[in-house]
């Protein structure tokens, strides 16, 4: 735990985390403060970033985005030229969920959610026909056991 924050914070951040839309007498009455006491300890996580947004998990599949597939992205290109069009190519596709630079056998690795098998190709057609890639793999999930989870706050 961060030295500037207590147990207080904690709980505060766990309660976000599990319900963004609490009112301020409800997150108050969940973490024992009383409202302007929970107010201003909310205004200082934001402050220092602890607290970066407000956000509302979707349901995927009723929204049609039935396919989950990690795609791993390998390179042989590091230019910053390079990097700056990849990222630009890859930000531009709404389906990309999630994106990191990794260590390991590959470089990338993104998160893609579509309609089904042939949306998925449409997008994976779109990344590899606009940038070179020296391979790309895709591992299409079956199953989501845990995702989305909250953050860790001990």
């Amino acid at each position: 735990m961060p030295k500037n924050m207590d147990h207080f914070d904690q709980k505060i951040l766990r309660a976000l985390q599990n319900d963004a839309s609490l009112s301020q007498r409800e997150l108050a009455d969940r973490v024992g403060l009383s409202q302007n006491a929970c107010w201003r300890r909310v205004q200082a996580l934001r402050e220092r970033k602890v607290i970066t947004g407000q956000t509302v998990r979707l349901d995927p599949e009723r929204l049609g985005l039935g396919l989950t597939v990690f795609v791993m992205v390998r390179t042989r290109h590091h230019s910053r030229e390079w990097l700056q069009k990849f990222r630009m190519i890859v930000m531009g596709i709404p389906n990309v969920i999630d994106f990191y630079r990794i260590a390991g056998d590959y470089d990338y690795m993104l998160k893609i959610m579509s309609e089904d098998m042939n949306a998925f190709d449409a997008i994976y057609q779109r990344i590899i026909e606009q940038i070179e890639l020296d391979s790309i793999t895709s591992y299409i999930t079956m199953e989501a056991i845990a995702s989305n989870r909250d953050l860790p706050v001990c």
